[in-house]
């Protein structure tokens, strides 16, 4: 036997190995994930109720989702975009904030975190009904804070009114995942070198110029995998808006995930609901591929 062919079988045999090693996570990523997506596809193309034999129908629920406005489909992409846009401009600037601020080893950083990351940490059912109960119009304690200030001509019903829904369900969900994002980013920051930053600040630069130029920079990649989890988060959001508003007033909160559920299991159109399914999975694949795409170039 010459070594060539004993190396090969060598090779052969790693090769084998390390395929029975990945074998399981392979057939559960299979199961669990590729599976229902193909799953999803084949109902979509169906006019089914979910119990008896469908009727296949090509791309027509797809053709309906965007041309029925009975349907709100492009009403709940709205929201959810709305959602994704202050999620990215308004969330991830204060998260990098406070991650930069804590990363200097400020008095109590430990203390900060534990709480900054607190909300995270609570069910989303908890959430919804605190935030319930500081809309309240009656004792919630906003319109509370505004009879005390002496503004209560801006008193609202604010999750029944159509002009103040959206805002409502938005602010808790951009307040409940700060300390995620913060935390990401706060690991980053503590990763960067202190020479880096002791060089900047020996050429004169400010903490603030250090953060800017130096520690952003080397981030970026951190930064990238937020704001991707940000907007294809803001696209499946569901529970805060199924507990706060239900999709009301008015079906003006609607999300894709709430229409999804209505589809489900209030109309029984099942086909329809795994079009809007499969319209979700797209988005995603498609934001997150185009976030990613943009840094590289800012990168470049």
């Amino acid at each position: 036997m010459t070594d060539n062919t004993h190396k090969k079988r060598v090779d052969f045999g790693k090769g084998v190995t390390i395929f029975l090693f990945l074998l399981p996570a392979l057939l559960l990523f299979v199961g669990i994930l590729i599976a229902p997506i193909i799953v999803s596809v084949y109902r979509s193309m169906y006019d089914w109720n979910g119990f008896s034999e469908g009727t296949f129908i090509g791309l027509e629920n797809y053709k309906e989702l965007f041309t029925n406005g009975s349907i709100k489909f492009m009403v709940g992409l709205k929201n959810a975009l709305l959602i994704a846009f202050f999620s990215v401009f308004v969330q991830l600037p204060f998260s990098l904030f406070l991650a930069l601020l804590l990363g200097r080893k400020v008095k109590g950083e430990k203390t900060f975190l534990s709480v900054f990351f607190m909300p995270v940490l609570i069910s989303t059912v908890v959430i919804g009904q605190l935030w319930l109960k500081i809309y309240n119009p009656d004792y919630g304690i906003l319109n509370r804070f505004l009879e005390a200030v002496n503004l209560g001509h801006l008193k609202h019903v604010w999750v029944g009114e159509v002009s103040t829904a959206l805002g409502a369900v938005i602010v808790p969900t951009i307040w409940q995942y700060i300390g995620y994002h913060m935390l990401l980013m706060y690991a980053g920051v503590k990763g960067v070198s202190t020479d880096l930053r002791e060089a900047a600040m020996l050429d004169g630069a400010t903490k603030w110029q250090v953060d800017r130029y130096v520690v952003i920079p080397i981030i970026k990649p951190i930064i990238r995998v937020s704001v991707i989890f940000a907007v294809t988060g803001s696209l499946k959001t569901y529970d805060l808006v199924r507990i706060l508003t239900e999709g009301g007033p008015f079906q003006t909160t609607e999300v894709p995930s709430t229409l999804l559920e209505n589809m489900l299991f209030l109309r029984n159109r099942y086909g329809m609901g795994s079009t809007i399914s499969v319209m979700l999975i797209v988005l995603c694949f498609a934001f997150a591929l185009a976030i990613t795409a943009a840094f590289k170039d800012k990168e470049a």
